[in-house]
């Protein structure tokens, strides 16, 4: 959501005429987007940003912004710490600093925030909903990003067309809780409708979608991306833990049962479906056993990927007002050892599947030498080629595997394919 955010705001520095900079020391504009989901990012937040007081001093013409989840309602306590910062900008509110530096050039703000006006990537993101209504004891978002707020399948299906002018073919739809996408909106709309809409424009050859949330995948959701063709045979589905009395704490609304209910309709009705989650190891008052059922968990589903954190308090969460937290750091640091050492063994065993396979990749870019792309698992390929272009939907041979990537060799020229390629 940030890099989305991030995107927009450049895209609108872009048409008040502005060019990006190498070095925020040389810069006349220093933008810091912020993250504080966990504690240590929103430290290095302000590491940054107190770095560049020096040099504000100096140059006090310099324009320094502070926005993202950092910046609450109220910005008071903010200001009063870092006086020498001139805008501060809440998520999605690209104003302050648009007017700003409006007024110092001279030109119309008028239209600058809207679909990227800049050549995006091959593969970017598309914002759907803002903000969050769940309120998990653990989480600070709903607070600095305030309720959900779903944008129109209208305004959606026009920014995806801009983006397919612009050489865009792959879209991710974000939302903090993107499976209760719609709603707020007029009549009966979910995130399944959506889909279908993206689904019919022209150009857009996949369709992912991120973050999702239990409680709201609706089968409708699982139906769409068994049965649009564009959409990704991927869902990330975070369970955050497997014990039922500290799902409750966290007040996630579901159970370890339910989750793997879900689990299974999913793999029911998606065939060839990958799976990533989110977990925390180390809330407040989790002992062994209940730990145990969060390892168990990740055994028994075998999910493709895990994004696996130790819990930190977030100041203002609920969890920080009514919980202690209470587990040794050295005890959630094994804990966390034992997520990573079982999920590296999973995901070795699940690539090393695809030995042999073809899988159609999206070309994005190149890194060390070598082309690199995803396939609709979202599993990431490298292989080399000579004859190869960033945005190429091309043939991978998987020769190689790993816990984290696959590498392969060109089966085929962009003119051609192999009979009964994987996920095309």
């Amino acid at each position: 959501m940030n890099k989305a955010d991030s995107d927009r705001l450049c895209s609108a520095l872009d048409q008040l005429g502005l060019t990006p900079s190498s070095s925020r020391t040389e810069a006349d504009i220093v933008v810091l987007n912020t993250c504080v989901v966990r504690q240590n990012a929103e430290d290095k937040a302000v590491g940054t940003l107190t770095s560049l007081k020096p040099n504000k001093e100096a140059n006090p013409e310099k324009i320094i912004a502070l926005m993202g989840c950092m910046v609450g309602p109220k910005t008071e306590p903010l200001e009063r710490r870092f006086p020498f910062v001139d805008v501060f900008m809440r998520p999605q509110q690209y104003d302050p600093l648009i007017d700003l530096l409006s007024e110092r050039l001279g030109v119309d703000p008028e239209g600058c925030i809207g679909p990227l006006s800049a050549a995006p990537s091959v593969s970017t993101f598309i914002p759907i909903i803002h903000g969050c209504d769940k309120f998990c004891s653990f989480c600070i978002i709903p607070y600095r990003r305030g309720r959900e707020t779903s944008r129109e399948i209208s305004e959606i299906v026009y920014e995806s067309e801009m983006l397919v002018a612009r050489g865009v073919k792959e879209v991710t739809l974000l939302g903090q809780n993107v499976d209760s996408y719609g709603h707020d909106l007029s009549g009966s709309v979910n995130l399944s409708n959506l889909l279908a809409a993206v689904n019919e424009v022209k150009g857009i050859e996949r369709i992912r979608f991120l973050t999702s949330h239990p409680n709201d995948m609706d089968d409708s959701i699982i139906d769409a991306v068994g049965g649009l063709d564009k959409v990704c045979e991927h869902i990330n589905l975070p369970f955050q833990a497997g014990d039922d009395d500290i799902l409750q704490s966290m007040r996630r609304g579901y159970t370890n049962y339910e989750y793997r209910k879900i689990i299974d309709k999913i793999r029911c009705k998606v065939p060839g479906v990958s799976l990533s989650t989110d977990l925390i190891v180390g809330f407040c008052g989790e002992t062994d056993q209940q730990f145990e059922s969060t390892l168990q968990l990740v055994r028994d589903i075998k999910f493709d990927k895990v994004h696996s954190a130790a819990y930190s308090t977030r100041k203002g969460t609920i969890a920080d007002r009514k919980m202690i937290d209470n587990v040794p750091e050295e005890i959630k640091k094994d804990r966390l050892r034992q997520i990573n050492d079982e999920q590296e063994g999973i995901s070795t065993e699940i690539n090393s599947r695809v030995l042999g396979e073809c899988h159609e990749v999206l070309v994005e870019g190149t890194k060390d030498g070598r082309w690199f792309g995803r396939n609709r698992n979202d599993k990431l390929v490298f292989f080399d080629s000579t004859e190869t272009e960033k945005g190429d939907m091309t043939i991978v041979k998987i020769e190689e595997t790993s816990p984290w990537f696959l590498q392969g060799s060109l089966y085929n020229t962009k003119n051609g394919s192999p009979d009964n390629p994987i996920n095309s």
